[in-house]
């Protein structure tokens, strides 16, 4: 068989605390909205489905704490989307950061040149979860219990998660005021609510531990059931699936307040490897 040069071609990926933070098309997408001024429009540009588009920068702001998108109101056009400082800014960095790395290919290529064509290229595998929702965060307090832990995660100014794990499991993962983890939700676990307490009616009250206020900020419909995102503080945001029936019932539209209501004993936690 003919001895074929081999190329060498390499992807740049950004990891934040050990989780997957933004891909190369997910940069393309923030790159696009800046030239653009336009979500849907960006995505279709890369090539990107609108919901995809929508879950790439909810992911983003989740593990970044802050807003890298922010929409605009008003104007000639009716408003549109731009990025914010920090979205600019990781843009640019990211952009600065890739042309160093093809330099380095070129160069490592150069010194490739003539390898047998049975080279065997190794590349990293990473763990992917079916959950919707993944915030990044510090440990600021544990309850010690005599079976189950209680575990506080700040995942940006203000806003703190809670978490009931086994004792074991905070001892294997070594959890403790300060370090870093990152928390999971399914959004099936995730119960909606509106009115001021979040539930509709003042006179209940409910033992789910988390219950983050917001506004929902989209409302995608599906077949059966709806996904509600609600934004419960600057660039983060969380994801529910309800009924139709359900979204309908509450009236809930883009700008509506809401409540994420989920158990402790729903977020499973991480740190990073």
């Amino acid at each position: 068989m003919k001895q074929q040069d081999i190329t060498l071609q390499g992807a740049l990926w950004l990891n934040l605390a050990g989780e997957k933070f933004g891909s190369p098309q997910h940069l393309a997408l923030l790159a696009q909205i800046d030239v653009c001024g336009s979500i849907s429009q960006a995505a279709r540009d890369i090539k990107l489905s609108y919901k995809a588009a929508w879950d790439a920068i909810d992911h983003m702001n989740n593990l970044a704490g802050e807003p890298l998108v922010e929409r605009l109101s008003g104007g000639k056009g009716g408003g549109g989307t731009r990025l914010t400082v920090r979205g600019r800014q990781l843009v640019e960095n990211y952009q600065i950061i890739t042309r160093e790395h093809q330099q380095f290919l070129r160069n490592l290529q150069r010194q490739a040149s003539g390898m047998a064509d049975d080279l065997l290229l190794l590349g990293g595998m990473s763990m992917k979860t079916s959950a919707r929702n993944q915030f990044l965060g510090k440990v600021v307090a544990i309850k010690t219990g005599a079976v189950n832990d209680e575990v506080e995660l700040e995942i940006t100014n203000g806003l703190r998660l809670v978490a009931v794990v086994t004792r074991d499991s905070v001892l294997s993962l070594g959890l403790e005021p300060g370090v870093t983890a990152y928390a999971l939700i399914k959004a099936s676990s995730v119960i909606v609510g509106t009115g001021d307490d979040g539930t509709g009616d003042d006179n209940i009250r409910l033992s789910a531990r988390n219950q983050l206020r917001g506004t929902v900020s989209r409302l995608i419909p599906g077949a059966v059931n709806s996904e509600v995102v609600i934004e419960v503080a600057a660039g983060v945001s969380i994801a529910a699936i309800i009924t139709n029936g359900s979204a309908e019932d509450m009236g809930l539209q883009p700008g509506s307040r809401a409540t994420a209501i989920f158990k402790a004993s729903s977020v499973i936690l991480g740190v990073p490897g």
